[in-house]
């Protein structure tokens, strides 16, 4: 899709793997975030949850994290979409939306995400994601504000979200 110029260009897949638009959140401030039931920073979901809950108890209409399950880091997703609803539910208590898998690299990368490391590369101009919870933080505008690397914890970035959330376009 080298004509998207937004986060809103996209409709990845949903957890039922129906396209899903991202025009749903237009006006939001989103967090996408590639996750993974059998990893190390798995816990994230924990720091997830909590900083959804604090940050839309006090903006309930601004703001919403997409979880995206990706099993191309060390196999560390390897269930069904169904598998992968259940286990951060039941673990971790999940309320944010959490899509269908999706691969982040390579020659089928679900094209929102090659949009956005094309938008905000990594690390010395890295364009590919290096592991599971990395995180981009997508402004009202649907531009990409801010990317963090897996050993962000999701607490560290709340005062970059608020931010982004007060600001007046």
């Amino acid at each position: 899709m080298a004509s998207a110029t937004t986060f809103y260009d996209f409709k990845p897949k949903d957890k039922k793997g129906n396209e899903k638009p991202m025009t749903d959140y237009k006006g939001k401030v989103v967090l996408v975030v590639n996750t993974a039931s059998k990893c190390g920073f798995t816990p994230q979901y924990a720091g997830l949850e909590k900083l959804y809950k604090d940050v839309t108890a006090k903006h309930p209409e601004d703001f919403v994290i997409l979880g995206f399950p990706c099993n191309q880091f060390g196999g560390q997703e390897p269930g069904s979409d169904d598998d992968i609803q259940s286990f951060c539910q039941l673990n971790y208590g999940v309320t944010f939306p959490i899509m269908g898998k999706t691969d982040v690299n390579g020659d089928h990368a679900d094209p929102l995400f090659e949009w956005m490391k094309a938008e905000k590369p990594g690390l010395m101009g890295m364009k590919r994601v290096k592991w599971n919870f990395e995180k981009f933080l997508i402004g009202r505008d649907g531009k990409v504000k801010g990317r963090w690397a897996s050993t962000t914890k999701p607490e560290s970035i709340e005062k970059n979200i608020l931010e982004e959330i007060e600001r007046k376009e």
